[in-house]
């Protein structure tokens, strides 16, 4: 006989019914997709996506026993083509018995193309139901000919009622042991939105507990026991780019609070800040540009600092340059003008450079007409050669370069409007 005691927690509280499983009502609900696979008997192929401990793999095994189905398990991390052959065939000898076959990988978006690829054929006989579990973007790790034979859905972070709720089920457990208030919401607070983490913070306190002879849990015997805080930051996968994201666009919308929140979730994540300090000398460039020219050389300093002090002492360096590029004015003219430049020349012929705009540093070059007729802005009123043309013969002006009424930009429009003036007058027009 088994004893229950040595099974983990996460694994005895686990659901056996679509009705037990905690959160993703948005696909588990009645008339919602998965509710109506199981009530059709229908599963297609699928990808659950979403954060570790959202039930991916619960819900994989609910719905496999669900529609009477045959549920093998894969992980992507330690399997490879070889175990993925052996488990094809052995579905082929399944179907022939008209049995349903469903394979559940985890961490499907380890295989690389070719092992996706090994699905394709037996996805297409329906052969297998075949559901993957990924923490990552579809888009992004799997290959499109795989994707296009499967449906994505997205499952979300528990919620703080959800993992209250969980709490609470967990709590049937271990009934001679409780938590106070406080150590409870300092719990579910370092599960950030992870049941199975939950439930494996639950396991550890209950076990110290027990070791120690205590049966009422409060924080001060949770802040001896855990480790520091660790937030849900995957430091090259989704989650990186999605606050790197909401950063950068907190910056360009002029919000210094939310773009430190964002700042700070990402230091409390570990993310390398080297990095992070790259990242605000681009949006200085991008978004505030010409309009105040002083955020590029401050966002340069504090990445100087921060490479001199190091953390924590330079990471406020980087937070000053946040808040000063998210209250500066902004402007991407220039980004747009740099980007419909590269986008014309790359698709416009090699046009050469008129002669009066080459050096002459030779008499050959002289006589052939380098240099001719140039104008030397120096010497000309207002320093500005009016009328003169810079653009390859055959090519019209361009003026990509709008500047804005924001900063500095806004002079820089007028000093641009005089010389258009004056080319005109020039011109005699």
């Amino acid at each position: 006989m088994i004893n229950n005691n040595l099974i983990p927690l996460a694994e005895r509280l686990r659901p056996k019914k679509l009705a037990e499983v905690i959160g993703q009502a948005h696909l588990l609900s009645p008339e919602k997709p998965l509710y109506e696979a199981v009530v059709q008997q229908y599963l297609p192929s699928l990808i659950l996506w979403g954060p570790p401990g959202v039930g991916k793999t619960t819900i994989a095994e609910i719905l496999a026993e669900s529609i009477g189905a045959h549920f093998v398990k894969l992980s992507a991390i330690l399997s490879g083509v070889k175990e993925v052959r052996e488990i094809l065939s052995e579905a082929e000898r399944l179907q022939a018995l008209n049995t349903k076959v469903v394979l559940f990988v985890d961490e499907i978006h380890r295989f690389n193309k070719a092992q996706q690829d090994a699905f394709l054929h037996h996805l297409e006989k329906g052969i297998i139901i075949l559901i993957g579990a990924t923490t990552e973007n579809p888009s992004f790790e799997l290959n499109s000919a795989l994707l296009s034979r499967m449906q994505v859905y997205v499952l979300n972070p528990l919620t703080h009622e959800e993992l209250d709720l969980l709490f609470m089920r967990a709590s049937t457990q271990f009934e001679e042991y409780s938590f106070d208030t406080d150590s409870k919401a300092t719990l579910i607070a370092m599960a950030d939105g992870d049941g199975r983490r939950l439930l494996n913070l639950i396991e550890l306190i209950i076990e110290a507990a027990r070791a120690k002879n205590i049966k009422t849990i409060h924080t001060d015997f949770l802040q001896k026991l855990l480790p520091q805080q660790l937030r849900r930051f995957d430091k090259g996968g989704e989650v990186f780019y999605d606050q790197i994201s909401a950063l950068h666009k907190a910056v360009r919308g002029s919000d210094p609070n939310a773009a430190l929140y964002w700042f700070c979730r990402m230091l409390d994540g570990g993310i390398d800040t080297q990095y992070l300090a790259r990242r605000i000398i681009r949006m200085a460039w991008e978004d505030i540009g010409l309009a105040d020219p002083r955020a590029i050389e401050l966002a340069m300093h504090a990445a100087a600092t921060y490479e001199r002090l190091g953390a924590p002492e330079g990471e406020l360096a980087l937070a000053e340059a946040i808040i000063y590029l998210a209250i500066a004015a902004k402007s991407n003219a220039a980004y747009q003008a740099f980007n419909a430049a590269k986008a014309l020349v790359k698709k416009d012929q090699s046009r050469p450079v008129p002669l009066h705009l080459r050096n002459a540093p030779t008499a050959l070059m002289k006589n052939l007409g380098y240099g001719k007729d140039y104008r030397y802005a120096h010497n000309e009123t207002h320093h500005y050669a009016a009328g003169e043309n810079y653009w390859p013969e055959g090519l019209a002006k361009q003026a990509w370069y709008q500047p804005t009424d924001q900063g500095l930009e806004q002079k820089i429009a007028e000093k641009l409007a005089l010389l258009a003036k004056l080319d005109k007058e020039a011109n005699g027009e």
